[in-house]
């Protein structure tokens, strides 16, 4: 026997789908690496010039996620996907991304979208309320017609707005090339590949399936930005070689850290002695608890570039890992130095120190990671190591601070309401950590209000 639900049933289902709030992209989970996000700094800078937007506003976040996409979900930052490094080829393919991102900036997309998911929604729940009124007035059939008509109204109004912000960026994107004076080629071989994977997965290329997706189909996108890019005078301006060579560094590498050591090791196989493949190889070997290996490829990096940061940050890394934090001091220490205190550096050098349990060190330890999130307050695991230097001295008002500058971080606002206060209490009136704790408080309860008001 077989329960057939009624439509007024389904009416509800659907109401309730409706309802569903999107996942945050906070949730999502960011990758952070100095060198990538230098890397990445360094390409998007003349782009954001070109786009006239201030280049300290524009924020270029890594995401850990292996599909090829990159977006703009609020504000000014691009979220960038490692998938989209590991598909690219070269530099300029990204840059074309970046580009087109930067074009969802300017136009102010992320807003204009809401604002046409709420206005998608009216159509939608309009239509579920009058299908719910004529299910419970007993015509299931008018109830579904309207339900059915509301959601493709709904949906074709939201899909048509995409596809034409979309087309508009492209061309943005476009200018902003031309602005920074940076070849489109790149631009057109990353949609040259990404019709190719479309194609490969069964995605229709053809002009009657253009209604039901979110963006022009990629072949039209092409033949627009083909004739726009290739009257530029940049067309055929040569690629930087030197943030090519980066590109494939950072590529290699993050294809190292990521993916299962096995899969390195075929990519990257022990006769191929190039500096991305030493630099891939280490990851497996350490991922792989293969010390030695790890280091034999980290030394062979340094013998040929003695002072790259990269290298002996990598080795630093190795060595405290592995249990060695004293023999990590040495790398860590002159890495930080190169970088000019890079904030993910130091805070590494921090947690080196605090490792050796030696005492002596501890006073270093609070000056580097004082410094590392001064820099750049959004780093967790630094505010963790903070914390234990202040307790290990008896500070224990500064400890708190430091736990829920973590906590809030990493979204436990109960407990970082409770150790800002805390730490509120105890530290001199008036006094900058006073503040911070203020700061932290008015944070943590306005996040806890805005949950309790979702729910």
């Amino acid at each position: 026997m077989r329960v057939r639900s009624s439509p007024f049933a389904y009416a509800l289902a659907l109401l309730v789908s409706t309802l569903i709030a999107v996942q945050p992209v906070a949730a999502q989970s960011i990758l952070r690496d100095a060198e990538t996000e230098e890397l990445l700094r360094d390409m998007s800078a003349p782009l954001i010039e070109a786009s006239e937007l201030e280049p300290g506003n524009v924020e270029l976040v890594l995401i850990n996620d292996g599909s090829i996409n990159a977006f703009v979900a609020g504000g000014q930052a691009i979220y960038v996907h490692t998938g989209l490094i590991n598909e690219a080829e070269t530099a300029n393919e990204v840059q074309g991304v970046l580009a087109h991102e930067l074009g969802h900036i300017t136009a102010g997309h992320a807003v204009r979208f809401n604002e046409r998911t709420k206005a998608a929604n009216g159509i939608t729940l309009l239509s579920l309320l009058l299908g719910v009124g004529a299910a419970l007035a007993g015509a299931g059939d008018a109830a579904m017609g309207a339900i059915m008509a509301g959601q493709q109204a709904a949906l074709g109004s939201f899909l048509a707005f995409n596809r034409d912000q979309e087309a508009a960026t492209d061309l943005a994107g476009a200018r902003y090339l031309a602005g920074a004076g940076i070849s489109g080629k790149g631009m057109i071989k990353f949609f040259e590949r990404l019709r190719s994977n479309e194609i490969r997965s069964g995605y229709s290329q053809a002009d009657d399936a253009a209604y039901a997706r979110t963006h022009p189909l990629t072949g039209d996108r092409i033949q627009t930005l083909r004739v726009l890019l290739e009257e530029d005078r940049a067309w055929n301006a040569a690629p930087d070689p030197a943030l090519q060579e980066r590109f494939v560094r950072v590529r290699a590498k993050l294809y190292g850290y990521l993916a299962e050591p096995q899969r390195t090791l075929t990519a990257f196989p022990p006769s191929d002695t190039s500096i991305p493949a030493r630099y891939a190889r280490a990851y497996a070997y350490h991922k792989e608890a293969r010390i030695d290996m790890a280091l034999a490829e980290t030394d062979a990096l340094l013998a040929a570039e003695p002072d790259n940061p990269w290298f002996l940050e990598l080795k630093g890394q190795v060595l405290l890992e592995s249990g060695r934090p004293k023999e990590a001091l040495g790398p860590l220490r002159r890495a930080t130095e190169l970088t000019l205190a890079h904030p993910l550096i130091a805070g590494m050098l921090g947690h080196a120190l605090i490792a050796t349990e030696d005492t002596a060190n501890f006073a270093e330890a609070e000056n580097v990671l004082r410094a590392a999130v001064q820099k750049d307050r959004y780093n967790p695991f630094a505010w963790y190591q903070l914390g234990v230097v202040y307790e290990a001295r008896g500070d224990t008002p500064r400890a708190r601070l430091a736990s829920a500058e973590q906590q809030v971080m990493n979204r436990l606002y109960p407990q970082a309401l409770a150790n800002a206060q805390a730490a509120e209490a105890s530290l001199p009136y008036g006094s900058p950590d006073w503040i911070r704790a203020q700061d932290v408080m008015f944070e943590a309860r306005a996040e806890l209000e805005r949950l309790r008001d979702k729910r």
